[in-house]
């Protein structure tokens, strides 16, 4: 008989055991939960920021440079998009086979390229190429090279070239004003940068267009007082006189009297903004407003003009000038001819320098120096372009009898191109010397009374003499119009005082001489042929400058019949015979 099977016995779990595997479950899940707790809420700034730096970028958004231009709209420099290639040279050494493709794409040669990138192989980010043509962009993005990536920048131009270069001035490779208006004005044109979240993969590629954060606002126009005609013609006239008479520079000023707005302003030597290898620090500077000189005998007028307004002198005062020369001390004053007997108009025709000092030792050195300071000599002026200098102007009490003659006729004094443009405005406008603008959207400084109506207009009769066949400056003459002006031709100083063979031809005058609308100053350095005086080198160029200003102005000629008229024909007869 079979052994009955027994039944298995089951030993039941000890409780202990059973709490203590509960325990551990419980245990468990709750540090996971702590876990959870503390990476999705106490720590989840720092996670998020942490995964940010590894995927999320903030991007700036270029703003759009305002455009520079003249008084009538026309663009004297603005911005246009491009494409600018900037890449992490340790992943685009990792794929050597994309550094001959792209080499080529870049007109480079692929081994220096190849150094390029290994010596800055630590680096997450170097531009590779800026400013590139959209198109040009395209060809290497669709290499799909990686590490290179590309962003939108705005590149200047500037469609008036040197014409306009030293107003305009130029921006570095990254749009920042360096010179002139574009320094200037850099805080309206610059605008504000926007920002733009995006992902971007390790390469540097975007993955994801991302979200616009602050949008760029883009800059202001801003609109000079010049009239790009006018500035063109007053270039084209320069440069030509520059190289007729083999001169290093000279520079050009037009101004309208009745705004004191700056019409045309250009200097040479000049430079190309936008051929970056024709750019030097002397090339960039604007003469006009930078440079001094000594005014020589433009200044005669103003002189004339604060004896006569002070009381001084009478109208009809004269002036023994004798043989030509006269003694002051140790200096000796020389005229070009033997004027004799002048008066005040002739010495201004005939420009006697005899004449000036005997009036300025007449009046004294006080009153010469308060003639210059009266019309601004000295002075700061204030028309917002970078780099205008006040000229030197000695305090009269260091001055001696010398010091006061050589000043009287422009000697011993400094002044800028602009200085003297403004005192000859204050002359055409009879004796109001208004404040000098560049941008039409600025204020200009309210004028100043400097000499009467009466002194002023009695110093222009005077000073259409210069212009006559008998002046210093008959070429300076304008078909139709009757002009007032003065000529100025000054000896340069050197390393041993005043040279022999270095000279500055000025003349600066005005149209219609009995109701001036126009002032203009042409000044030619260091001619070295056809002359070095004002009236030959200065005197044409400010005739055909002036005479497209006052047709661009509608300027009404007088009748033919009227007294003073020069024909075409006439004045073309006259420059081929001097």
């Amino acid at each position: 008989m079979s052994r009955a099977r027994r039944k298995p016995q089951v030993k039941a779990v000890p409780t202990w055991r059973r709490h203590s595997i509960t325990a551990l479950i419980l245990a468990a899940s709750t540090v996971l939960a702590l876990r959870a707790f503390d990476l999705q809420v106490l720590d989840r700034a720092f996670l998020e920021n942490e995964s940010a730096k590894r995927a999320l970028r903030h991007v700036e958004i270029p703003a759009h440079r305002g455009a520079i231009r003249d008084r009538n709209g026309e663009p004297l420099a603005v911005s246009a998009p491009v494409e600018s290639i900037w890449v992490v040279p340790g992943d685009l050494l990792a794929a050597p086979e994309y550094l001959a493709p792209l080499a080529n794409l870049l007109d480079r040669d692929v081994e220096s390229l190849r150094a390029e990138l290994a010596a800055r192989s630590e680096r997450r980010f170097y531009w590779l190429e800026r400013h590139l043509a959209p198109a040009q962009a395209r060809r290497i993005k669709a290499l799909e090279a990686p590490g290179v990536a590309s962003a939108r920048e705005y590149r200047r131009f500037y469609p008036t070239g040197e014409i306009t270069a030293h107003l305009v001035g130029l921006t570095n490779i990254d749009g920042k004003g360096l010179q002139g208006f574009e320094a200037a004005a850099e805080e309206a044109l610059s605008g504000r940068p926007g920002k733009r979240r995006v992902t971007r993969a390790r390469d540097g590629r975007v993955v994801d267009a991302g979200v616009e954060l602050q949008p760029a606002r883009p800059g202001q126009d801003v609109r000079l007082s010049i009239d790009l005609r006018l500035q063109y013609l007053a270039h084209r006239e320069l440069k030509a006189a520059v190289q007729r008479h083999g001169a290093a520079g000279g520079m050009v000023l037009v101004a309208d009297v009745k705004t004191g707005d700056i019409l045309a302003m250009t200097s040479a030597p000049g430079y190309n903004p936008n051929d970056r290898s024709s750019i030097g620090d002397a090339r960039m500077r604007n003469g006009a407003v930078a440079d001094l000189f000594e005014p020589g005998s433009t200044v005669k007028p103003l002189l004339v003009a604060h004896a006569l307004d002070a009381g001084l002198i009478a109208p009809n005062a004269t002036y023994d000038t004798g043989d030509g020369w006269t003694q002051v001390g140790r200096l000796t004053v020389q005229d070009v001819s033997a004027y004799g007997v002048v008066d005040l108009a002739r010495l201004l025709q005939k420009s006697s320098n005899v004449g000036a000092a005997k009036l300025g030792l007449d009046i004294g050195a006080e009153e010469v120096f308060s003639a210059y300071q009266r019309f601004g000599f000295g002075q700061p002026l204030y028309f917002g372009f970078p780099g205008s200098r006040p000229g030197l102007l000695r305090f009269w009490g260091d001055w001696g009898e010398v010091t006061t003659a050589t000043a009287s006729y422009g000697y011993g004094v400094s002044t800028s191109a602009v200085h003297l443009l403004r005192a000859y405005v204050a002359l055409a406008r009879d004796g109001e010397m208004p404040g000098l603008r560049l941008r039409t959207d600025q204020a200009a400084m309210p004028p100043e009374r400097v000499i009467s109506a009466d002194t002023a207009r009695r110093v222009r009769r005077m000073l259409e003499g210069v212009v006559s066949e008998a002046g210093t400056a008959p070429q300076a003459a304008v078909p139709g119009f009757r002009v007032a002006g003065k000529t100025g031709t000054v000896r340069k100083v050197g390393a041993g005082g005043y040279a022999e063979d270095r000279h500055q031809g000025l003349f600066v005058g005005m149209l219609p001489a009995e109701n001036p609308r126009l002032v203009g100053l042409v000044m030619i350095d260091e001619p070295t042929r056809g002359g070095y005086y004002g009236g030959a080198t200065a005197g044409p160029v400010f005739s055909r400058v002036m005479q497209g200003a006052a047709h661009w102005m509608q300027l009404a000629p007088r009748a033919p019949s009227a007294p003073g008229f020069t024909t075409v024909e006439h004045r073309l007869d006259r420059e081929s015979r001097s």
